[in-house]
């Protein structure tokens, strides 16, 4: 057993050495008054100092004030000890009851354009989830994830943040050019899918996962896997697409594309600047139950005074029944 603030043993043990001191001063003055004050002679008075049943009385009573003095002190000790909050380690599995969703942003140049704006969206979606772990992961013809699953959501905040200023081009190579020009082409949906897809952890827990992918479907270069085959096995995942299209009604093929793709998932494809699209996606995700996902096991100091308590409300009845006893 630790305590948390130990150091109020020291002022019990103050107080206590205090109320011995005044209580030995108090008793030499009485004493001194007693010897001073005019007293009556009592015949034979030695004599009834002699008598058993005297001396066992003096004894008794000396018991019990001995016993006041002792039983008052364990209860003043103890409750220093209350004060100075006893504490035992406890071992704890936090669980945290929530949905999983990866944000997926194709920075590509055919992108930059609204790029600014899909974050701005994304930055929407944080306000409207609670307790979500939420992920970013970019690509252009390769993928990069700026930050895993995680519900610090002060923390995702400022990476979109960060994600949004890079676009100013204010830095020689821009946060969302590092690592995502790695390969040949650029803008493979199809294999930043998956990648995002890849991103979720805990892979033999259910739970609900969703990725939110903002494309404008507009390929360049020789891909891994198409946006069908990507969104196969985000299915064999059991993982819902969710498609922001900037281009959505503007050519139709690509439009059917990734509304096809992510209906395969279980998803939806929305246009970017639909005034429902945030709420819409919101709802979609939160139909899925959220479940329980057991963190790692954490020991932690807790409040644990219940012995000391039970303890000094003891020592003070005692010392109270002792206190009747002696009729002080």
């Amino acid at each position: 057993m630790a305590l948390n603030t130990w150091w109020m043993i020291l002022v019990a043990l103050g107080a206590l050495v205090v109320a011995l001191l005044l209580g030995i001063l108090l008793g030499l003055r009485g004493r001194e008054r007693a010897e001073n004050a005019p007293s009556a002679l009592v015949s034979r008075a030695e004599r009834l100092r002699t008598l058993p049943s005297f001396r066992a009385s003096v004894r008794r009573r000396m018991s019990l004030l001995s016993g006041i003095l002792v039983v008052g002190a364990i209860a003043v000790l103890l409750g220093g000890v209350v004060a100075a909050r006893p504490m035992s380690p406890k071992t704890i599995h936090p669980v945290n009851t929530s949905r999983d969703i990866m944000l997926c942003l194709d920075v590509s140049g055919s992108m930059s354009d609204v790029d600014v704006e899909v974050l701005g969206v994304f930055e929407e979606l944080l306000k409207g989830f609670q307790g979500e772990r939420i992920g970013l992961t970019i690509f252009n013809s390769s993928p990069v994830q700026v930050f895993p699953l995680t519900d610090d959501y002060p923390f995702i905040a400022q990476q979109l943040k960060n994600i949004r200023s890079s676009f100013d081009y204010r830095d020689q190579t821009p946060e969302h050019w590092v690592g995502t020009l790695n390969g040949p082409g650029a803008s493979l949906i199809g294999d930043g899918l998956a990648a995002c897809t890849m991103r979720f952890d805990h892979a033999d827990d259910e739970r609900s996962r969703s990725v939110i992918l903002a494309t404008d479907n507009e390929l360049a270069g020789a891909s891994i896997l198409t946006l069908e085959e990507a969104a196969q096995y985000a299915k064999s995942k059991k993982v819902r697409v969710f498609a922001l299209n900037p281009v959505q009604g503007k050519d139709a093929e690509v439009s059917a594309q990734l509304v096809a793709a992510a209906q395969l998932t279980g998803g939806q494809s929305y246009a970017l600047r639909d005034t429902t699209t945030v709420a819409d996606i919101i709802t979609e995700i939160q139909k899925q139950e959220a479940t329980a996902l057991k963190g790692q096991a954490q020991v932690v100091q807790v409040d644990t005074p219940n012995l000391a308590i039970a303890l000094m409300l003891v020592a003070i009845l005692g010392f109270l029944v002792l206190l009747w006893r002696v009729r002080l």
